[in-house]
């Protein structure tokens, strides 16, 4: 669950904690996942925010998220962490949300969790 703490102190902007991650670059096939992941997260903290999203419904969408960055991003938690900074901040709520429409059963198909 404390995988799960951080995805949505992400989406909703919160420091996780002061220690500095080590830079890590991550590309490819990775940085896809990131984008995927971020994308379900935000959605899912979004539409319980917003549509009444029920918690269990939210927290499978998270589930999902954590699972994609432990099997297929490579790194600590903390540059997992840093780097869905970055992928938050490249783009809004708004775009974030055509993302998972338009997205997000492809990113199950390449990103399988189970």
């Amino acid at each position: 669950m404390r995988h799960a703490a951080i995805l949505i102190a992400l989406c909703v902007g919160l420091p996780v904690s002061a220690a500095e991650p080590e830079t890590k670059v991550f590309a490819g096939e990775e940085a896809a996942a990131l984008r995927c992941a971020n994308t379900i997260a935000l959605t899912a903290v979004a539409l319980a925010e917003e549509a009444n999203l029920p918690k269990a419904e939210k927290d499978v969408m998270l589930g999902v998220a954590v699972l994609i960055l432990e099997r297929h991003v490579s790194g600590t938690w903390q540059q997992k962490r840093a780097a869905l900074e970055v992928v938050r901040d490249r783009r809004d709520a708004f775009e974030t949300l055509q993302d998972y429409e338009r997205l997000s059963q492809q990113c199950l198909v390449q990103f399988p969790i189970n």
